[in-house]
This record gives structure tokens, sequence and C-alpha cells, in this order.
């Protein structure tokens, strides 16, 4: 199974949100599909990518109390939608953790699919919550073939200089790590959804640099990488319709692309979910 870069997402307010002011926005066509991406670190520390942030607890009562003030926050856009991370069945791609989800799991599971994904939904009675996850079948190339770069870099001489891009994400990640404890969480998720470091693709483009003719580990881990995201959006267009409002919860290293396609879509428009978690920071 491929290891996700970038997608360092740290993962009781459930009753419903009905007077929460919604942000100043501009006219929009009625009819788009509005998508607010959340670009999440892992809150459960899965350890599943190149580079991973050591995430503190998310269950105790001060970050259950911030993570209840970015679902409100998040409620003013009053979605319809709500996608996450998820492989699930085709075609409808419903997420049944959603189906079997109570409460009272918000004490008891990290993740941010439960944390934010989930506790939303509940909040605001989403029934429509979709797993538009994409993962290699058996019979297919991995989506993010690092290793085949790794090897490539290690057979042209060139292991000193990917190793040396890996360590400066790996300090990025340290760094996040130690903010923690002087940031909300709403604060931390700006971190990722805010235009910075913590979301820029920037590693992904400098995988260029390692290619040597028609041998291409750079170029073919970001075509990858890119098909894959076209087909998590794919899904998504698969499951919604005109005048939905879709808040998708996904790892950050995602939020590039899933950005880029909403926003270029014919018939979808991106939203910015900085104010929204400006406002519950604050709070």
């Amino acid at each position: 199974m491929m290891k996700r870069f970038l997608m360092v997402v740290v993962s009781l307010g459930v009753a419903a949100c009905a007077t929460a002011a919604p942000i100043e926005t501009a006219k929009v066509d009625p009819d788009a599909v509005q998508v607010m991406v959340i670009g999440s670190f892992h809150m459960g520390n899965p350890g599943q990518d190149v580079a991973n942030a050591e995430i503190e607890s998310m269950l105790t009562e001060v970050r259950q109390a911030e993570i209840a003030a970015v679902a409100e926050a998040l409620a003013a856009f009053n979605p319809t939608v709500v996608a996450v991370e998820r492989i699930t069945d085709a075609p409808d791609y419903v997420d049944p953790k959603y189906q079997a989800f109570t409460p009272e799991m918000l004490t008891q599971n990290a993740d941010e699919r439960y944390q934010i994904a989930y506790r939303l939904a509940n909040m605001q009675g989403v029934a429509r919550v979709y797993g538009i996850d994409e993962q290699p079948s058996d019979d297919e190339p991995d989506y993010f073939p690092f290793g085949e770069l790794m090897a490539h870099a290690e057979e042209t001489g060139q292991a000193e200089a990917l190793q040396g891009q890996i360590g400066d994400i790996q300090n990025l990640m340290a760094d996040f790590s130690a903010t923690q404890k002087d940031n909300s969480v709403a604060d931390l998720l700006l971190m990722f959804n805010s235009g910075g470091e913590l979301s820029s693709p920037e590693f992904y483009y400098r995988t260029f640099f390692y290619d040597r003719g028609e041998t291409q580990p750079g170029a073919e881990l970001q075509a990858y990488w890119f098909m894959r995201n076209a087909k998590i959006f794919s899904k998504l267009v698969q499951v919604t319709k005109p005048g939905d409002r879709v808040v998708i919860v996904y790892g950050a290293g995602h939020k590039f692309w899933l950005d880029h396609f909403a926003k270029q879509t014919p018939g979808y428009m991106l939203v910015d979910p900085a104010p929204y978690l400006e406002k519950a920071a604050v709070k």
C-alpha cells in the first residue's frame, strides 16, 4: 500500500448550531456545487506518512472544546454533503462508519474523520456522508511510488540530496508538533489551510530534479499523485448535485489538488475555509 506524504492530519458539542452567523461571501451561482476542503493533520497519529508529526491527544476536555468550536464555525457554511478520506463501495460511496456513528464516539476516537467530519454532519443533520478515497487495486501501480524514486536517487548518486529534502519536511513536522501547546485546534488547522509551507506542493515539484533521461520516477510520482486526487474528486462529482454545499475533510497533502479541481471543474466552486477557522480560533 502506498505511503502518503504530507497528509499530516491532527486529528462535545453535538447540538445543532441553528443560530450560527454565516460568513460574508460574494454572491454565487445557486446551482454551483460549493466545495470547502479542510486539509487536516492526522489527529489519531496513524504514522503512515514519510514525515509524521507527533500529535497530542485530541480527546482531552480542552481539545474537545476547541474541536467543537471548529465544527460550530463550519456549521455556518450550512453543508449538505460531507466527504472523507475513506474507501467505500461504488457506486454510492456511502460511508458505513458514519452510519454507525454516535456522539459518544467523539470521546473515544481521535481520528479527524470522527472529530471534524462526523461531528459536523451530526450537528447539522447531514445524512449524505461519503467516503471518496482512492487506492490502487492489487494489479495497479502504487499511486505514490516513493520507493522507486529513492532507489533511483541511490543509483544515480542523488540519495543525499533526496534525504536532505525529506529532512526538510521532517523538520517542518517537528516544528509543527512543537507549536501545539501554544495553539488551538483551529489555529493548527489554519496552518494547513492558509497557503503556507504546510500546504505547499513544493516537495512534489522538486522531484523533477532527480529524473535522468527517460528514467523519470519524479515525474511518474507526480503523475500518479495527480491521478489519485483526480479520482477522488471524480467520486465527489458522482455523488453531488447542483446547489450542494460540500465539506471535504482530508489529509492536508491532498488539499492543493482538491482545491484545484474544485476551482477548475465547471459547475463547481471553491470556498476558502480560512474565514471559518479564524472565527473558531477567536472563539
